[in-house]
């Protein structure tokens, strides 16, 4: 898959992916209806969505340069043991080579921010060395908004389990054994171009990452858009939303935020290109306009 750049005045953002999938569209979000689903296809197929109802999703890193810093914004499934259900997901170590080739080398990293900490964006911010688990990045500080941290903190194995916050104990707890765990309030501002901002319901604590720099403007979505189709269908909630009436409403708070306006869009699953902006269609709807 090959790397995507994009200049937000003068930060940058690149995506390194880890994996991608085809999936359908009715098993991640029980609502969608196939006929719906084909009235998006003109600007859907061929690369956000295929011919038989079903999305493609990719899981990657967007990997920020802002005023002398590199931050890795989410951090993939990683190299690690998963659950069965899960176990054909694990790397095998290739997506730190195309990291470092990116730019993104481990020992670079000054900062990862977690947009949430289920296992697809916790998982390569550990690494196995002899007995133990490290911190990959070596020289960066972990950024947490609290609030999430602390509801995986505080849950059972079974709510980790059916939250997707398996890998919380192996990905997220042993950051704390070498104190580079920045625990910050879900408006935190990393660099005066990068900050956090609060987009809950598909966790409790869950934030994006809002970029502005020069004038121009950009929002990582992180996992309260999996899909380009829910931002025309924001009722497509997905199966693993902790609160599907809450994601809903911070869909519909981003379209109408973003619609119409030059701000960059940047899927953290949306397949290549990946990026684009939200727009109004003539019937009054909305759609993704990706960026050619």
């Amino acid at each position: 898959m090959s790397e995507l750049q994009w200049v937000i005045g003068t930060a940058s953002v690149t995506c390194v992916a880890e994996q991608d999938a085809e999936i359908p569209a009715n098993a991640f979000f029980p609502s969608a209806a196939d006929a719906v689903l084909a009235a998006h296809a003109d600007w859907l197929q061929p690369w956000a969505a295929g011919p038989d109802a079903t999305v493609k999703i990719v899981i990657q890193a967007l990997c920020v340069e802002s005023e002398g810093r590199r931050i890795v914004v989410d951090t993939c499934v990683g190299q690690r043991p998963l659950p069965e259900f899960f176990a054909g997901m694990a790397n095998d170590g290739s997506f730190l080579t195309a990291l470092a080739d990116a730019g993104f080398a481990r020992e670079a990293v000054d900062v990862v921010i977690c947009t949430h900490l289920h296992f697809d964006h916790v998982g390569w911010n550990t690494m196995w060395d002899g007995d133990r688990w490290v911190p990959t990045f070596p020289n960066a500080r972990y950024v947490l908004a609290r609030p999430e941290y602390e509801h995986w903190r505080d849950a059972t194995e079974e709510v980790r389990a059916a939250g997707s916050a398996v890998t919380f104990a192996d990905a997220v707890t042993p950051l704390f054994d070498f104190d580079v765990v920045d625990l910050v309030d879900v408006d935190h501002a990393v660099t005066d171009e990068v900050s956090l901002t609060p987009t809950p319901g598909h966790s409790p604590g869950h934030v994006s990452v809002r970029i502005r720099s020069g004038g121009a403007e950009a929002l990582i979505t992180g996992d309260c858009v999996h899909s380009p189709v829910q931002l025309a269908e924001p009722d497509w909630f997905t199966l693993v939303d902790s609160d599907t009436e809450m994601s809903t409403a911070t869909r519909r708070a981003l379209v109408a935020e973003c619609r119409d306006r030059d701000v960059l869009v940047i899927g953290t699953h949306f397949p290549p290109p990946t990026a684009g902006h939200v727009v109004s269609t003539p019937d009054g709807g909305v759609r993704f306009r990706p960026l050619t």
